[in-house]
């Protein structure tokens, strides 16, 4: 399947979570086996060779890391919501498009001098990947990228990253 089909398979939910919004669900690309690998490998070609490590963003992020990961022969950290670690190196507290929340980065799995590639589904208002670069970064890595299946331009998550190379698959 080539990747346009496969971006295709994402289906709009309007009103979810709240009237008003256009949701956008991956489901039914993560369902179709065909449609899955396209994006696995699209968003494996956007990983610079000299990366060491894929930051996984909770949680969809940790199915395409996982994955990429695995294709590209790359070990993957879960960045994860508050008390989901038995030991944390880090968190960050952020704003999201609607309300606050934060992210912890397990302690030990990230070395000094790492480059690491965040991995997410969805680029929205920026503040969770953000979030997910700064702890990469607190914990003495170097993070050379952020990939991300969709991009939603109205949101202006790129604002959030600046100075950042961003890849997404589809801008919507």
């Amino acid at each position: 399947m080539d990747l346009e089909r496969a971006l295709g398979l994402i289906a709009e939910v309007p009103d979810f979570p709240e009237p008003g919004v256009l949701f956008r669900d991956l489901s039914p690309l993560f369902a179709d086996a065909a449609g899955f690998r396209a994006v696995v490998d699209a968003l494996g070609d956007t990983v610079d060779p000299g990366t060491d490590l894929l930051a996984a963003v909770e949680a969809r992020g940790f199915l395409l890391a996982a994955a990429v990961g695995y294709a590209r022969g790359l070990g993957v950290v879960l960045v994860r919501k508050p008390g989901k670690l038995p030991s944390v190196a880090g968190r960050v507290d952020y704003a999201l498009e609607y309300g606050t929340a934060a992210l912890e980065l397990p302690s030990g799995v990230v070395t000094s001098g790492q480059r690491a590639v965040v991995v997410d589904d969805v680029l929205a208002t920026g503040g969770t990947v953000a979030a997910a670069c700064e702890l990469l970064e607190k914990a003495g890595a170097t993070v050379s990228g952020v990939s991300v299946v969709m991009e939603l331009s109205a949101l202006d998550g790129r604002s959030a990253l600046t100075g950042r190379t961003v890849s997404s698959l589809l801008k919507v």
